[in-house]
């Protein structure tokens, strides 16, 4: 294996994309863009997140497909933040759930962990 991160892709499945997209546009401040998944993929519909390939970190996309559930249980993805606390702020008004409050990983920094619209439990990282 090459000197790289591990992930370098992630898709978050929901069920509701519009719900699913206000959510985490809200609580990210960020604006996601409609992605066209290759081939003909009957019921697929991707939304990714900003990101650049030559950067640091993974990029990813909120994903609707047509059998594949959402919720608890599967992967957990950590998104960085400035301060994980006022990301958290965010959660409810734009419709998740905050499971736990922002809390120290000693060195690595601090956490919160919620839950999105669709079930799915999120993470919130940052350094300060």
């Amino acid at each position: 294996m090459s000197a790289v991160n591990s992930v370098n892709w992630f898709e978050i499945y929901v069920q509701d994309m519009a719900r699913a997209r206000a959510f985490y546009e809200a609580v990210l401040e960020v604006k996601l863009e409609a992605l066209k998944p290759p081939g003909d993929e009957d019921g697929l519909e991707m939304w990714s997140f900003p990101g650049e390939m030559d950067r640091y970190g993974a990029n990813g996309a909120l994903c609707r497909m047509q059998g594949v559930p959402s919720g608890p249980g599967g992967s957990l993805v950590y998104f960085a933040t400035e301060d994980c606390a006022v990301t958290a702020a965010r959660v409810a008004a734009a419709g998740g759930r905050v499971h736990r409050e922002k809390m120290s990983i000693g060195p690595y920094g601090f956490i919160a962990l919620a839950f999105d619209t669709e079930g799915n439990m999120i993470g919130l990282h940052s350094m300060q």
